[in-house]
């Protein structure tokens, strides 16, 4: 495959790297097949932006956050992606290709800046970004950091990467007649209140016109397919 110029955000689940023996923490082995996975598409000449959540460290939402300060909690959800940015930069560098961290909180001595004119020519340069501490601001998930990230650097694609294969019209988990919805439209996301991704994002990429596909992180070989323009999961435009 040769995708030269063509560039996607790939959004990745925090709860995705978690060590599947304790439930939270980082599984080198997740974190090494999805570099790789990166990688190959890279060495393939796709631009990748990515953004990675923390929600394997902490989430805001979560039981340790109960009874903090809602922004003071987002903010540790923020540092706990940079945790898991870090990690994937090292993996996606150990096979070959270069990656650069930007982070939405300024901390040089981890990571640069997030500059939209930098990470475009990091891009250019056939160089993985990837886009830590998501907006920098509380109250607004990685989903829309990611949606923001790709509307800026004019991605053709945001590719969503959960532990689900796709949308459902109910949660898998809990209903087993849920089946999966293959293609909708933004509006039909929104009015069915579908809990994959929240509205603000949904409603960024509808102003955009900028495409979703949402698919399953933990087969392997769907990073691959999602980059290289395969349909899997469900598309949402």
């Amino acid at each position: 495959m040769d995708g030269a110029g063509q560039r996607v955000v790939l959004k990745l689940s925090g709860e995705a790297f978690a060590d599947p023996e304790i439930g939270y923490g980082i599984s080198p082995d997740t974190v090494q097949r999805v570099a790789a996975e990166i990688a190959e598409a890279q060495k393939a000449r796709f631009e990748i932006g990515i953004v990675v959540g923390g929600g394997n460290i902490f989430r805001g939402v979560s039981a340790a956050a109960a009874g903090m300060d809602p922004a003071n909690a987002d903010y540790m959800g923020m540092l706990a992606t940079v945790i898991n940015a870090l990690a994937l930069r090292d993996a996606i560098e150990a096979n070959g290709v270069e990656c650069r961290v930007q982070s939405a909180i300024a901390m040089q001595e981890l990571a640069e800046p997030y500059i939209r004119l930098r990470a475009m020519a990091h891009l250019d340069k056939g160089r993985s970004v990837i886009f830590a501490a998501g907006s920098g601001n509380p109250f607004f998930t990685t989903d829309t950091a990611a949606a923001l990230r790709a509307v800026e650097i004019g991605a053709s694609v945001m590719l969503k990467a959960s532990k689900v294969d796709g949308i459902y019209t109910s949660d898998p988990n809990l209903d087993d007649t849920a089946t999966l919805i293959p293609e909708l439209g933004y509006m039909d996301f929104l009015s069915q209140q579908l809990r994959v991704m929240d509205s603000t994002a949904i409603t960024m990429c509808m102003d955009h016109k900028l495409p979703i596909v949402v698919f399953n992180l933990m087969t392997p070989g769907n990073i691959g397919l999602a980059i290289s323009g395969k349909r899997i999961g469900t598309l949402v435009h």
